[in-house]
């Protein structure tokens, strides 16, 4: 029988960098996310894995680039208001279905399980750490503008990292 985990948000966070006029990279994340693993066991072999972003929570804390993200030039936040991912299996790596932009990718993120342990309040807790890189062209997010210099301003890949708990639910 399996065992449902669901995500602490208070412990848990998502984050991205990408290279902007190829000298820098611009960090940012997302403030509203969701997520759940059904395990058989405590060793999470084999496990699935889901998770539903929403778009509009993103913030890179530029209120001008935070709008220009949402819009239809990138993540069309209106039309596609959720990120999601779901996975079957959870071992060292984890590889699922990433839709971004109403458009569903297989992506292999690098999975570490921190361990599990118990709060002060009784709860038992799982912790993981992911990291992993994405091509935003795959997910239709294409808008660019070419540096007079040469090269772009904004870089396709896209590194993605996260730090999560999960509480076992009873």
């Amino acid at each position: 029988m399996a065992t449902k985990w669901n995500l602490d948000p208070a412990h848990s966070e998502i984050t991205f960098k990408v290279k902007h006029m190829m000298i820098s990279n611009i960090k940012g994340n997302f403030t509203d996310f969701t997520a759940e693993i059904d395990a058989e066991d405590d060793t999470f072999a084999n496990a699935k894995t889901t998770a539903t972003i929403q778009t509009a929570s993103i913030s890179t804390h530029n209120t001008d680039r935070d709008n220009h993200l949402r819009s239809a030039e990138f993540f069309n936040a209106e039309a596609n208001p959720t990120i999601t991912f779901e996975s079957s299996a959870l071992n060292n790596e984890v590889t699922g279905n990433l839709t971004i932009n109403g458009i569903t990718k297989p992506v292999t993120l690098d999975v570490d399980f921190n361990g599990i342990n118990v709060d002060p309040w009784g709860n038992t807790k799982a912790g993981f750490s992911f990291e992993g890189k994405i091509n935003r062209k795959d997910f239709g997010l294409n808008w660019n503008a070419a540096l007079e210099a040469g090269g772009v301003m904004v870089s396709e890949e896209v590194k993605i990292a996260g730090e999560l708990q999960f509480v076992k639910q009873a």
